[in-house]
């Protein structure tokens, strides 16, 4: 933002407006005590057009965006090809509530109950401070946030007790390693087998698993090695999170090896729950489909994926040949 002396444009006191972004900054050429030109965009939004250079004393100083995160010290960084710097601490005040309902999100730690709301309540009234206090709720603790709320209280805690015995893929997920969804947290786990191994593992070898490129590897590299993601996993292992990933007995590998392709809209599945199946009978799931796709499934209003399927002759099958398939 940038803080003015007020002054009226169009009928109206003008105190701030909005820099966007570090380039924005540059683009302009301000500094900090520079006398700017301002207009209402739209006849709206205040907006600064330009900078005064003649007016200036040379005490402007120039503005650079910290390099480390003003609230947690954690190291803030922008990556090439985007306007945003990014705080890097997982277990930063600043960030804790979206931190946490990520950590407990379906697709991370699945702590069925743990939505915002609670979260919120949680951390006003100073019952968690972090993430993996999380794992040191009592019965009482919840109780206390809603009337009555004994029941509500003993299935959050089951919850949270069940968490504990997650997948390993599940973890990494939580962890909310940028650029690193569920897909890759899998290829990650089945492919290290446990969450020291990811950490001693460098970045090139990191970027040699399937789906993760340089720039990926990288991002696994820099968060894992990040004093905050250290201390939250020394405090989860703790607590019991389990941190390896769990090997199934009498695994059905009726898919090893074969790329399916999702398009249109299935009745029965979410893509998501779609992709989980495949995955665990030992297929993969591309975004695209090339020579290499083996199947296609097909929902309702399929556009371009399976017109290419059908030009490239490749298997195309309904939802109801998938639970043929997944009988």
């Amino acid at each position: 933002m940038a803080i003015l002396e007020p002054v009226v444009v169009a009928g109206s006191k003008i105190s701030k407006t909005t820099l966007h972004n570090e380039d924005f900054i540059r683009e302009k050429g301000l500094k900090i005590g520079d006398t700017v030109v301002i207009q209402k965009a739209g006849d709206v939004i205040p907006e600064i057009v330009g900078v005064k250079k003649e007016k200036r004393t040379g005490k402007e100083k120039e503005f650079n965006m910290p390099n480390k995160c003003p609230v947690c010290g954690a190291p803030a960084i922008r990556e090439e090809g985007e306007a945003v710097i990014r705080c890097t601490g997982i277990e930063c005040p600043a960030k804790l509530l979206r931190n946490i309902m990520h950590f407990a999100s379906k697709e991370a730690m699945e702590i069925d109950g743990l939505g915002e709301a609670i979260i919120q309540q949680l951390l006003e009234r100073g019952l968690i401070k972090n993430i993996a206090d999380i794992y040191s709720l009592t019965l009482e603790d919840v109780a206390s946030l809603k009337k009555n709320g004994k029941r509500f209280a003993q299935n959050l805690i089951d919850a949270i007790e069940k968490s504990k015995r997650n997948d390993l893929f599940k973890l990494i997920t939580a962890l909310g390693i940028r650029h690193i969804g569920s897909k890759g947290a899998k290829n990650l786990a089945n492919k290290y087998k446990n969450i020291d191994n990811i950490m001693n593992a460098n970045i090139e070898d990191l970027a040699e698993t399937e789906d993760i490129g340089e720039i990926t590897a990288k991002s696994i590299y820099e968060s894992l090695h990040q004093e905050q993601t250290i201390d939250l996993l020394n405090k989860l292992k703790l607590a019991g999170v389990n941190m390896s990933k769990i090997e199934e007995d009498g695994l059905d590998n009726r898919f090893d090896g074969k790329t399916f392709v999702l398009t249109g809209s299935l009745e029965k599945f979410s893509r998501a729950e779609a992709t989980d199946i495949i995955e665990k009978f030992g297929g993969k799931t591309s975004s695209s489909v090339s020579k290499k796709t083996d199947y296609v499934l097909a929902g309702e209003e399929a556009g371009s994926k399976l017109s290419k399927a059908q030009s490239l002759g490749i298997t195309i099958i309904t939802e109801k040949e998938f639970e043929e398939m997944i009988k």
